[in-house]
């Protein structure tokens, strides 16, 4: 079994890992407040190659994340992604980013809800089960306080969005998680051992990132 080089850039995180047989051995990753993501990722990738004493030549397969999340930083990710699959002639397994985010979380009972900011009292979100299994699909939803009245499991909230959410989301089943922000490489290696495992990969030249919703340019306003 070769390796995997998983790649997460949805988000202010820009994360690298490299895993064997599912379990990360090393990664690199910083989140910024400003996204850096094109300056660092290549470099991140570089250095655990290195660090791990093999060649890009070892890697069986690409991970990248999927999506949703910042247009920009999924660009640059899927990018370098179908660039390493096409050089080095290997599958690419695309991995749901809200999935990656709550991977972080060990609970018993209850829900699990990741959520993406998508500005304002939007966020991008799903529901798993402590087992990651997925209960809800993703969607781009606005916040509001009746948001998640049908559910009367204990939620355990995390993401970049959990300190603007918390603030209409006051009932007593809901928790917030503050200390989990942000997807991160290290919790894409098992999944992206899993996909491997059985051929689950995506098509290098037609594969586009889940944006969930239209990325919309304005034009500049005249002087």
């Amino acid at each position: 079994m070769g390796y995997i080089l998983n790649i997460e850039t949805a988000t202010k995180n820009c994360s690298v890992a490299l895993a064997k047989e599912g379990k990360t051995i090393f990664y690199k990753e910083i989140a910024e407040e400003g996204y850096s993501h094109a300056e660092r990722l290549h470099v991140f990738i570089e250095q655990i190659i290195k660090d791990a004493g093999i060649t890009l030549n070892d890697l069986s397969a690409i991970a990248v994340s999927q999506g949703p999340g910042s247009y920009t930083g999924l660009r640059i990710g899927v990018s370098a992604a179908k660039g390493l699959c096409y050089a080095l002639d290997i599958p690419l397994i695309a991995v749901d980013t809200l999935q990656v985010l709550a991977s972080q979380v060990t609970i018993s009972d209850g829900l699990i809800i990741p959520m993406i900011d998508a500005r304002r009292m939007e966020v991008y979100s799903a529901i798993f089960s402590p087992n990651f299994e997925k209960k809800r699909e993703v969607l781009a939803e606005i916040i509001t306080e009746n948001s998640f009245d049908d559910l009367e499991d204990t939620l355990y909230f995390v993401g970049d969005s959990t300190e603007k959410c918390k603030l209409v989301l006051t009932k007593g089943n809901c928790i917030f998680l503050e200390d989990i922000k942000y997807p991160s490489a290290q919790e894409m290696s098992a999944l992206s051992y899993a996909k491997f495992k059985i051929n689950d990969t995506v098509d290098v030249a037609y594969f586009e990132p889940y944006y969930l919703k239209d990325f919309l340019v304005t034009a500049p306003k005249k002087q």
